[in-house]
C-alpha cells in the first residue's frame, strides 16, 4: 500500500447558483519521502484537495489513507502551509514555532521543547528575528515562519497551498531554494500546490496536472527526471526539464475549456 493513498476523491459545495461540482474523483499514491506537485489553473479545486488531506474538510465520496490510518479529520501529522501566513500577531517567531513543537511534544521538558524550537528558527534563518513579531516582518520573513512551523511539528505529510506566490520573485526563488536545502535535509513527504509550472518542476520528484472542472481530477503523472541536489541555473536548459514543461503545458492547455 501506497505511503498517502488518496481514492477517488470527491466534494462539492452547495451555492446560491445551485451545487458546484469541484473534485469529480481525484486518485493520488505517494511512497514516503517523496516530493510530489499538483499543478492547475486558479479556481481549480487545488486548495479544496488541499483542506481533504488536511482534515480541513470531508469529502462527499472516497478515502484519504496516510501511513495506513484513515484521515478523518485534522491531525499533527500533517502540517499545513498556506498562502497566507497565518500567524498569530501578538506572538513572536520564536512563540509561533513553539505553538507547533509543544502541540506535538507535550511530554518532553520545557528546556527540550525549546531547543527544538531553535532548531526549526535556525532551520530557515530566522534566529536575528526570533523575538520579533510578524508585523516586524517582511512577506518573505514571515513564510519562513509558517514554513519553519509547519516542519516543526515534523509531520508524516506536509501539505503546501502555493506557499510564495504572493512573493516577490526575488523572495519567492531565496525561499524556493531554502525549501530544496531543508528537504533534501528531512526528505518529508510533500504535496506542493501551485500553478507555477517552472517552480513545480524546480522542487519536485513527480507533477499531476490538474484539470480545470468542474469536476476536476488529476491527470496522468509526469516525471521530472532531474538529479538532485538540483540548482536553478542552466536548469531551463536541460532537456528533462523542457520535456516535463511541454507535457504539463499540453495537457493544461488541451483540457482548458474556452471562455463562454
Amino acid at each position: 500500500m501506497a505511503y498517502l493513498d488518496v481514492r477517488d476523491l470527491r466534494r462539492s459545495y452547495v451555492t446560491p447558483r445551485g451545487t458546484a461540482h469541484v473534485l469529480g474523483g481525484v486518485n493520488l499514491a505517494l511512497d514516503e519521502g517523496e516530493f510530489v506537485a499538483i499543478v492547475g489553473y486558479s479556481g481549480s479545486g487545488k486548495t479544496t484537495l488541499v483542506s481533504l488531506l488536511g482534515g480541513l474538510i470531508q469529502p462527499d465520496h472516497g478515502e484519504i489513507v496516510l501511513d495506513g490510518a484513515p484521515v478523518t479529520g485534522p491531525g499533527p501529522e500533517r502540517g499545513i502551509v498556506f498562502q497566507q501566513y497565518s500567524l498569530l500577531p501578538w506572538m513572536t517567531v520564536h512563540e509561533n514555532v513553539a505553538l507547533a513543537v509543544d502541540a506535538v511534544n507535550p511530554g518532553r521538558p520545557a528546556a527540550e521543547r525549546r531547543r527544538i524550537t531553535d532548531e526549526f528558527v535556525a532551520l530557515v534563518g530566522l534566529t536575528p528575528a526570533a523575538w520579533k513579531r510578524p508585523s516586524q516582518l517582511s512577506g518573505g520573513m514571515r513564510q519562513r515562519v509558517a514554513v519553519a512551523r509547519g516542519l516543526a511539528m515534523r509531520p508524516k505529510l506536509l501539505l503546501l497551498d502555493e506557499p510564495f506566490s504572493a512573493l516577490d520573485a526575488l523572495t519567492r526563488a531565496t525561499l524556493q531554494d531554502e525549501l530544496l536545502s531543508i528537504w533534501g535535509a528531512h526528505r518529508s513527504t510533500v504535496v506542493l500546490i501551485t500553478n507555477d509550472v517552472d517552480e513545480a518542476i524546480l522542487l519536485a520528484d513527480r507533477i499531476y496536472p490538474m484539470t480545470p472542472g468542474p469536476g476536476a481530477v488529476l491527470g496522468p503523472a509526469i516525471e521530472v527526471g532531474l538529479p538532485r541536489p538540483r540548482a536553478r541555473r542552466h536548469l531551463s536548459l536541460e532537456p528533462a526539464y523542457q520535456k516535463a514543461r511541454q507535457a504539463i503545458v499540453d495537457f493544461l492547455r488541451a483540457c482548458r475549456r474556452p471562455a463562454a
